[in-house]
């Protein structure tokens, strides 16, 4: 009777398990939130129709100059961009602080007052307080790449917001390379730029999958480390 017992019992929890077993697949699966400049792509605009044809070779329509740069300059136009970026940052601190006290009380001899047994102690006090704190932090990064992106907006004054992802998968896992920023025309060269000459540039290199999730402390774990005082 038992061992039906613990087979219902386990025919129970098995559908359970099923059905879990999805939305843990889910998690692992899911695209890592961004924080670059949004949308990541955008379509070019539709091009209006071409005019009847002004009997010529040049035409307006559709002409483009011959020797000009093709370098991108509208929405939907794409652009490369050479990551190279390199950041060392160092901080030193030293704080001393010391502070020392002395006080000495006599009582002297008066003849004529009550308390004739405390008159004629000496009482002396000393205090002394010392802090010595010192700190240090430092910082090396490095981010080499090439990722092109979309031109998603174009500024009144020809500065062109950028944003473009890149995903590689990877055996167990998925790597995911975002970049965005504001590209002024000028430092377009053969339709590159490097990410140094970008403003507002943000660059994120995510990745995912079980490799990725298990170096994750979980929700538990950081609840316990966020509330005990301990």
């Amino acid at each position: 009777m038992s061992g039906f017992r613990a087979e219902d019992q386990s025919m129970r929890i098995f559908p359970l398990f099923l059905l879990a077993a999805p939305l843990l697949a889910g998690c692992l699966a899911t695209t890592p939130p961004t924080g670059v400049h949004q949308p990541m792509t955008a379509r070019p605009e539709p091009r209006q129709a071409i005019g009847p044809s002004n009997g010529a070779i040049y035409q307006i329509g559709s002409a483009r100059p011959i020797f000009e740069d093709r370098r991108a300059r509208f929405v939907g136009d794409t652009l490369t961009i050479t990551i190279n970026e390199k950041n060392n940052a160092q901080k030193t601190s030293a704080a001393n602080a010391e502070r020392k006290n002395t006080m000495a009380l006599s009582v002297p001899k008066i003849i004529g007052i009550p308390g004739k047994g405390a008159q004629g102690i000496d009482v002396e006090a000393n205090s002394e307080n010392k802090f010595d704190g010192k700190g240090g932090a430092s910082a090396n990064n490095g981010f080499t790449g090439t990722i092109t992106v979309t031109v998603i907006e174009v500024y009144p004054n020809g500065n062109l917001v950028v944003s473009g992802e890149k995903m590689v998968a990877i055996n167990q896992g998925d790597e995911f390379i975002r970049f965005s920023g504001v590209v002024n025309p000028l430092y377009i060269n053969n339709n590159t730029v490097s990410s140094t000459q970008v403003a507002d540039a943000r660059i994120e290199f995510k990745q995912n999958g079980y490799i990725d999730s298990a170096q994750v402390m979980g929700w538990l774990g950081r609840f316990f480390l966020t509330f005990l005082p301990f």
